[in-house]
């Protein structure tokens, strides 16, 4: 599962686990602290800020030349890039300083986390164990109207597979940067596979916005989505060339969040642990 719909929103499952997980480290952590008269929430917000706005940073630096460009989307953290090693080592490196200035502090800021990270590493293992990592196997069309799969199309190679509609806003913003990458980067299969539209439907965009893109597939009945756990549009799927899933991103892809998503796909492009971009 990669979102869940709450009414009209699709959330990121790793939001909610984070979410889960903060409410039971706040909740332990003011029982921790409850004789005392202490609280941890202020704490964990703050670690949450921190990791935030470092885990961005990092990111924006480690991809300077790609929003070299286009600076100010900088700050559009839509885009979901986010270096996590940097983030969590900067969340900690807080809790610790404050630990240290207030030592009444530390038992229930101690056991806030650690139950929190119980929470969220039994929730995240959970999840694991339903998902689906091999490359779907149900059939799609071609805009001709031939019947072809993903993976006829992988022929060996990793697969970037994202899934769009005509009507989608993000969709149109990230398709220019999926087209571009689509014609650089001639050792990964790109497929795009329509969600809920006919041929003449996602042919007349394509055509208005002049975008030249192979590998075009219909799924009018929007499967894909639904058998890789996602009700969120864009959505783009990275897999290995085994056809084993190694990565995922809900929402608009930049161009660094997109070349942060590919290097995982090159393990021994030396790309640096910690990069995050779900």
């Amino acid at each position: 599962m990669l979102s869940v719909n709450l009414g009209p929103f699709a959330l990121p499952v790793n939001v909610l686990l984070l979410l889960a997980a903060g409410l039971v480290a706040a909740g332990v952590g003011h029982m921790a602290g409850r004789r005392q008269k202490i609280g941890i929430g202020s704490v964990l917000g703050d670690m949450l800020l921190a990791g935030v706005l470092v885990a961005r940073i990092a990111f924006v630096a480690f991809w300077f030349d790609t929003y070299r460009n286009t600076p100010w989307s900088m700050l559009d953290i839509r885009d979901g890039g986010f270096m996590i090693g940097p983030g969590v080592a900067a969340a900690l490196g807080l809790a610790l300083w404050r630990g240290w200035r207030q030592p009444a502090l530390r038992k229930p800021l101690i056991t806030g986390l650690a139950a929190g990270a119980l929470m969220w590493g039994a929730l995240f293992g959970t999840l694991r164990l339903t998902e689906k990592p091999a490359l779907p196997t149900l059939a799609l069309t071609t805009l001709a109207g031939a019947p072809t799969g993903l993976a006829a199309l992988a022929d060996g190679k990793p697969l970037v597979v994202n899934l769009w509609a005509s009507w989608c806003p993000p969709c149109r913003r990230e398709m220019p940067v999926l087209a571009a990458a689509q014609q650089r980067e001639t050792g990964v299969r790109f497929v795009f596979v329509n969600q809920g539209e006919d041929a003449a439907t996602a042919q007349r965009y394509l055509s208005a916005g002049r975008l030249d893109l192979a590998n075009v597939l219909l799924d009018p009945d929007a499967a894909l989505g639904r058998e890789v756990g996602s009700g969120a549009l864009p959505t783009t799927l990275f897999y290995n060339a085994n056809g084993q899933l190694v990565d995922t991103h809900l929402g608009e892809l930049s161009a660094a969040s997109l070349a942060s998503k590919l290097a995982s796909l090159r393990p021994s492009a030396g790309a640096p642990a910690g990069i995050e971009s779900r």
